[in-house]
């Protein structure tokens, strides 16, 4: 059994009938939408044509939001519905970033995750969803896919039906009869300053794409009239989570790579300020993840009720387990002295991992096109190896300089420096021919938030350290010259994560 939707766009007459029904069966709040009506229109006066959709869940059979949600909120019933229960959901607001179809929203009441749920509380009773019941028309159509004689399956087998993103791999259960090719696409229209109705709301459509209206204008163009908001889900706090990761876990893997180098991790800077610099930004890193959540009162259900195939899961248990062998390394050098191999390695290899996993949980967020990257995983270990190496070089300077260990540092920072940036170049110059991708490397390099990236990100964070590392090299005031190349890498650091996470969240789903 595979209960799913199909939407006559011939029939459907854009009342706004199934939206009203929907709010009130389910007591959605003001302001969200489990279902809604988007409208377009095309041409140039006189000659225009107005067309609508209606946006939902896709009750998709291999949904992403199922496989990122942390706590099993999310599931998929054997009658192939997407449902979610609220009591577990802890509003990370990931399921939202790994919908392709924008379906998800936060309750204002309950501080969790909504969508529709194919009203399963009728479904159990032998009723319809009160979206088809309330259609004047009968343009929306449920049932079971998988039996032959239903309306719905011989609707799929016999008529030219239509799904939203089917290469993504979700295996949507939600079809289009009639509708217009460019509400499928919600990079295809033109975005205005107001809409049909209404001005937009705060958070809609928050950055201009360069040349995004130039390039569909003309005859036959479409333009969105009318939409609900769709504000990003994450903003600074997750940015920032980043960067205190990226300083925790680079400052062991840069002290691992002293014990590479035969120089034992002991004194004060590399045996004792290191792992309380790792346990320190660790505990940043967690306390603005738990800040973050709609409902942090629900925080344990990472470890009470987890979802092992969520990589917001599977990086708690990897921050959980580089803290506990940061103080051992620590604890190590206090009672026994320099931690040996057994200690070093396995806490560099926690401490990779600490800064890698973040390309895993994007990857999982298969809404958003940029953070697909490949290149996304080296890029975090650079970053992270430039950020410890910084933040050593600091410390170093604050307790007392050590000029070999401090010229190592040096040495160290200018090697991920500049891997750091050509990550970065080839993230911007070697995307995947997808306009998704295009559109928020434009709003990257040559839109709203080309100053964060090229003057914050490369220029100051990447470019402006190695030359005065060089400089440094060459014995002009090296002391002054390494601080202020480590506070340009941190600065740069931190542009790049703010961007990276705006930019992915720019473009829109539906």
């Amino acid at each position: 059994m595979r209960y799913g939707f199909v939407i006559d766009q011939n029939r459907c007459i854009g009342c706004h009938a199934c939206t009203v029904a929907c709010k009130q069966e389910h007591s959605v709040p003001v302001g969200s939408f489990r279902t809604w009506v988007k409208y377009i229109e095309k041409g140039e006066f006189p000659a225009t044509s107005r067309h609508f959709g209606v946006m939902r869940c896709n009750h998709c059979d291999n949904a992403p939001c199922i496989e990122i949600c942390p706590t099993v909120s999310l599931y998929r019933r054997p009658d192939g519905i997407v449902d979610f229960d609220s009591e577990r959901c802890i509003g990370c607001k990931s399921c939202m970033q790994a919908c392709p179809y924008d379906a998800l929203y936060i309750d204002a009441n309950t501080h969790t995750a909504a969508k529709c749920n194919y009203c399963a509380h009728r479904v159990e009773l032998n009723l319809e969803p009160a979206c088809v019941i309330v259609c004047p028309t009968q343009a929306i159509i449920s049932g079971d896919l998988d039996d032959a004689t239903s309306n719905i399956s011989r609707i799929v087998a016999t008529q030219k039906v239509s799904a939203r993103k089917p290469h993504k791999g979700t295996e949507p259960k939600l079809f289009y009869v009639g509708i217009d090719g460019d509400l499928l696409e919600p990079t295809a229209p033109a975005h205005q300053d107001s809409h049909f109705w209404s001005d937009k709301q705060v958070g809609e459509d928050a950055y201009k794409f360069p040349d995004a209206d130039v390039a569909r204008a003309g005859p036959g163009a479409s333009r969105v009239v009318y939409d609900v908001a769709h504000p990003a889900p994450w903003g600074w706090k997750i940015a920032a989570y980043l960067w205190t990761k990226s300083v925790g876990a680079g400052v062991l893997i840069v002290a691992a790579v002293f014990f590479a180098l035969g120089i034992a991790p002991t004194g004060t800077l590399l045996g004792v300020a290191s792992p309380i610099l790792a346990m320190l930004f660790n505990a940043a890193t967690a306390a603005l993840l738990i800040f973050d959540l709609k409902r942090p009162d629900r925080f344990y259900y990472l470890l009470t009720k987890p979802n092992l195939s969520s990589w917001v899961v599977l990086g708690a248990y990897i921050l959980i387990a580089y803290s506990g062998f940061s103080f051992l390394w620590l604890l190590n050098n206090v009672i026994l002295g320099p931690p040996d191999y057994y200690i070093v390695y396995p806490t560099a290899a926690l401490a990779i991992g600490s800064a890698c996993y973040s390309a895993f949980l994007f990857a999982q967020a298969k809404g958003r096109d940029l953070w697909q990257s490949p290149i996304f995983l080296w890029h975090l270990f650079f970053q992270a190896v430039a950020a410890g190496a910084s933040t050593l070089l600091i410390a170093d300077a604050l307790i007392g300089s050590d000029n070999a260990i401090a010229a190592t540092l040096a040495k160290i920072l200018l090697i991920a420096v500049t891997a750091s940036l050509a990550a970065t170049l080839g993230e911007i110059s070697l995307s995947p021919h997808v306009r998704e991708v295009q559109l928020a490397i434009a709003l990257m390099t040559r839109g709203e938030l080309r100053r964060p990236f090229w003057l914050g990100a490369v220029g100051s964070g990447l470019i402006l350290p190695a030359i005065l590392l060089m400089l440094a090299f060459a014995a002009v005031a090296p002391d002054t010259l390494n601080i202020l190349a480590a506070v340009a890498a941190l600065i740069g650091v931190w542009a790049f994560e703010s961007v990276w996470v705006k930019a992915g969240q720019a473009v829109p789903l539906s």
